[in-house]
């Protein structure tokens, strides 16, 4: 298995961006298909943005398309999730994680793999 860390989290203003990151090691993120998901307070974990392995598809949530970014750098086996136009809504513990078939990117239960989390919180 894969072992991820995620970072870059915090306190923003609404309006502001910041940009995750997810450090992988043990083995390469080009290995999988990797996914951010975020859980607010009392609510289920959600899928957020999705990487397919070739590193070209993209899937987002309709909640953030257009302010979200999902990349990877293959060199620093690192997986990003840019976030601009930040609302309070998308305050939440972002998680990312790692899928090796891809058979559903929406489903928390396909991902074999998963970081700690970073907490993100947007002030109204």
């Amino acid at each position: 298995q894969v072992q991820l860390v995620e970072s870059g989290g915090g306190l923003v203003q609404a309006g502001g961006s910041l940009r995750l990151s997810c450090a992988a090691s043990g083995r390469s993120v080009s290995n999988y298909y990797m996914g951010w998901f975020r859980q607010a307070p009392g609510k289920e974990r959600e899928f957020v943005a999705a990487l397919a392995r070739n590193g070209r598809l993209t899937y987002a949530a309709d909640s953030v398309k257009g302010r979200f970014a999902i990349s990877r750098d293959n060199a620093k086996n690192t997986l990003y999730l840019q976030m601009n136009s930040l609302k309070p809504e998308d305050t939440a513990v972002y998680y990312c994680a790692a899928d090796p078939y891809g058979s559903n990117l929406y489903d928390t239960k396909k991902y074999d793999s998963w970081g700690r989390g970073t907490q993100v919180s947007v002030s109204s």
